[in-house]
């Protein structure tokens, strides 16, 4: 004998999950700036896919604001949009903002976090980032690989007059620049085989976007 479900049944059952998806989604705004509505799961996502991202981040600042919340999936994003917000943001109240959010590719990849570009804000990444500023990044250093820069770029300009009236992949050309110059700068030389290189460069970014798309996906999955 098949299950008869009634009509009162069913309308319950779905006001009950709707019921425990916004209190899984709800959370406290007391000391949030102002933005649009959001719906279950996904936030405010559905206000940016309209149009391009840019235009419609600018829309929705000049209807709420400039300092702005968006809740993007389980994500919490203040967006500031003014010259007079952003040095509150950046200058004035700098050291609220400079901690780096925990990511956990980033301590797999950076032993656990401590480099300079994924370390949490405090003694270490001070004495971290005092050693590239005196070592790395001082004026003498940094014109010591002239000479360098002068010869990836002049070789960018003649690889891209070799093929006046033709079409060029300028991403690659800048791709290949921007290697050339850090190559040397870091290791002294460069890769012998620079297009397998590129092209495994281009895979892992390809697999780094798909794997941000899985992960979100995944997370709602979870949260239904």
């Amino acid at each position: 004998m098949e299950p008869v479900f009634h009509p009162f049944q069913i309308v319950v059952a779905f006001l009950i999950l709707v019921f425990m998806l916004l209190k899984l989604t709800k959370k406290s705004t007391s000391n949030l700036p102002p933005g649009p509505w959001k719906l279950p799961l996904i936030g405010s996502i559905h206000h940016l896919g309209s149009a391009l991202p840019h235009q419609r981040l600018r829309d929705l600042a000049n209807k709420y604001g400039p300092l702005m919340h968006l809740q993007l999936g389980e994500l919490s994003v203040v967006v500031v949009s003014s010259p007079e917000t952003a040095k509150e943001v950046m200058k004035t109240h700098d050291l609220n903002f400079a901690d780096r959010p925990s990511v956990y590719a980033s301590s797999v990849i950076c032993n656990g976090a401590t480099n300079f570009t994924f370390a949490a804000y405090g003694d270490f990444w001070r004495r971290v980032r005092k050693i590239c500023t005196q070592e790395l990044l001082s004026p003498m250093r940094v014109q010591s690989f002239g000479p360098t820069r002068e010869e990836e770029v002049s070789k960018f300009i003649n690889s891209i007059s070799e093929h006046v009236g033709s079409q060029i992949n300028l991403s690659e050309r800048i791709f290949s620049l921007t290697y050339g110059i850090t190559a040397k700068a870091a290791f002294g030389k460069k890769c012998k085989d620079e297009e397998l290189l590129s092209r495994l460069l281009r895979m892992l970014r390809l697999q780094l976007q798909d794997s941000i798309f899985r992960i979100f996906f995944l997370r709602l999955h979870c949260c239904l």
